[in-house]
């Protein structure tokens, strides 16, 4: 019976074990969907790999004085847990050990409340961060990395930096090297072997006469153009005569007519008087002659300078007469009434001009250098500085110091030491000369860009600035104002500013603004090449592809400075050759 009972239970029992055996797999798949969860959602956040950045530009470069960077990063999709906050860190870490930190971006998962960019878990997303860095020299030789700042939760994440750029390419700052390479700011003689003069006189008539008088003959402008045509006469070999220039005038209140015959007559009186005092001295030249009938530019430009009181509307009132008899009548009415047309302003207007033009011929550089060897004293200042332009080494310092002690009102020869003294990087010599040139002149445009100059050496630009600007107005110190603008990043300008200079700066100018050509010309045409001369060429060269070129043009350089070798070992522009 018991086993007719169990079989006749065979059908209820398989129907219990299908159910069990379904209440088995659906706890299964239960537990196998919330353990997938349970992963999903608490996974370990990884590092971002270095391909997911780009930076721009690779490598970094200097500019005015800034590392600057444009970092992009691409977050992937299913990275970005949504209760994530992930800070990125740019840092550019140099060969020295020290670590620099650029502008950090937080962003944050969808579920995270903040302010900070939400980033898509499903769709992931692309940013872009902007940073910048204060240039050290240590830089030269960095990378750049991003590290990270995360928290999960409440949770903090460690996370391994990873490196995403690397060098520092510091061409621009080469500026500061070369500087005073190039002269600096010096202060300029004005000698002129061959310069042109002239001395004027003036022979004064009366109203409606051409007769010369006497009295004028006394007068100070004639006794100084007699005296300076016998000077002439005396000193040939020095003075040179070119002409005599006769210009007569009649003033402007009479008819035309009659003030035409009136001034031709003054021009002949003036001639003869002229003519005499040739002959007198045994000399001839040319005489230049002619004469206005009615002189009203004259009377224009005497009202205008003159105290008359109503002087503008005098001036404004004749204007509107284009009629030279109406003007003139109008001239005549207001003499009436304005007793200083009468008495100050037409008798000036009646008179004869002289006006000997001459040359004076200066010494020569062979005279100057004799001259300078027997008796320095008798040289003036301009031809004491222009004479150390032509001598070189120690001896124009020697002319500048000998300038400085014969002429010690005089600041040109102390700020031109103190160019000759940052040349040898006597920093502290040179500034003591620049304050002794201040003293004797506190506006020396020269000395002023100079020490301007110095500022920009140390990169204080902002003190640069002020100097410079303080020296401006001269062309003596565009040199200076070209190295600001350098030194602001400003390439353009500086390449504008020295486009007649051939110095090395104009040269990086013109590299930094990729006039390869021309950088390559004006450096070929520098007249005392430095190291820093070729240095730049070399750069030139790789940047144009010539591996020659560089190579020969770095050999040269190390030639004349092998300190620069440290710096040119780490100087990316030059891996072409590396």
């Amino acid at each position: 019976m018991a086993s007719d009972g169990c079989a006749g239970s065979s059908p209820a029992r398989g129907t219990i074990l299908k159910t069990l055996n379904l209440m088995f797999r659906n706890t299964i798949l239960t537990l196998s969907a919330s353990t997938l969860f349970l992963f999903t959602s608490c996974s370990k956040l990884k590092s971002l790999s270095a391909d997911k950045f780009t930076v721009v530009p690779t490598p970094l470069e200097v500019k005015a004085g800034q590392v600057d960077a444009t970092i992009t990063t691409l977050f992937p999709e299913k990275y970005m847990k949504r209760n994530v906050v992930l800070t990125l860190v740019p840092e550019l870490r140099s060969s020295d050990g020290s670590v620099v930190k650029g502008t950090s971006a937080t962003f944050q998962g969808e579920k995270v409340l903040g302010n900070n960019p939400s980033v898509s878990y499903r769709l992931g997303g692309r940013f872009t961060i902007k940073t910048a860095f204060a240039y050290t020299p240590e830089m030269q030789k960095s990378d750049l990395y991003v590290t990270f700042n995360a928290l999960q939760g409440n949770k903090k994440v460690n996370l391994n930096p990873v490196r995403i750029g690397y060098g520092v390419i510091a061409t621009s700052e080469l500026y500061k090297n070369i500087l005073f390479e190039d002269g600096g700011c010096l202060a300029p003689d004005s000698f002129e072997r061959v310069k042109k003069e002239k001395q004027e006189a003036n022979i004064k008539f009366l109203v409606n006469q051409a007769n010369l008088r006497k009295s004028e003959l006394q007068s100070n402008s004639i006794h100084d153009f007699v005296r300076m045509l016998k000077k002439i006469n005396s000193e040939r070999e020095s003075l040179i005569l070119n002409n005599i220039e006769v210009k007569a005038y009649a003033s402007p209140e009479g008819g035309f007519s009659f003030n035409d015959k009136l001034a031709n007559k003054r021009q002949n009186t003036g001639e003869g008087y002229v003519k005499d005092q040739l002959k007198a001295n045994k000399m001839s030249t040319a005489i230049d002659a002619g004469y206005t009938a009615q002189d009203w530019e004259g009377f224009q430009k005497l009202v205008q300078v003159s105290n008359i009181q109503d002087k503008d509307v005098i001036l404004r009132v004749l204007s509107m007469y284009k009629d030279p008899q109406e003007r003139e009548q109008q001239i005549r009415n207001m003499s009436e009434g304005f007793r200083e047309l009468a008495n100050g302003i037409l008798p000036e207007l009646r008179r004869a001009r002289l006006v000997i033009n001459y040359e004076v011929v200066g010494r020569s550089d062979d005279e100057i250098a004799e001259q300078y060897k027997k008796e320095p004293v008798k040289l003036s200042a301009d031809e004491l500085l222009y004479y150390a332009t032509l001598v070189d080494g120690t001896k124009t310092e020697e002319v500048y110091q000998t300038a400085a002690r014969l002429y010690d009102k005089d600041y040109r020869a102390l700020n031109n030491l103190a160019t000759l003294e940052l040349k040898k990087g006597n920093e502290i010599k040179a500034k003591s000369y620049l304050e002794q040139a201040l003293r004797v002149n506190s506006k020396a445009p020269e000395a002023l860009a100079n020490l301007g100059l110095i500022d920009l050496m140390h990169g204080n630009l902002a003190q640069a600035e002020v100097q410079i600007a303080n020296a401006s107005g001269t062309n003596n110190t565009a040199y200076a104002t070209a190295a600001l603008a350098f030194a602001k990043g400003k390439y353009a300008d500086a390449e504008r500013d020295l486009a007649d200079s051939n110095t090395n700066l104009a040269a990086l100018a013109q590299l930094m603004n990729k006039n390869y050509a021309a950088a390559a010309q004006t450096l070929d045409e520098v007249k005392h090449k430095t190291a820093y001369t070729h240095y730049i060429h070399a750069i030139v060269a790789a940047r144009r592809g010539n591996k020659f070129s560089a190579t020969s043009h770095l050999e040269e350089a190390l030639k004349l400075n092998p300190s620069l070798k440290t710096y040119a070992d780490k100087d990316l522009e030059l891996k072409i050759i590396k």
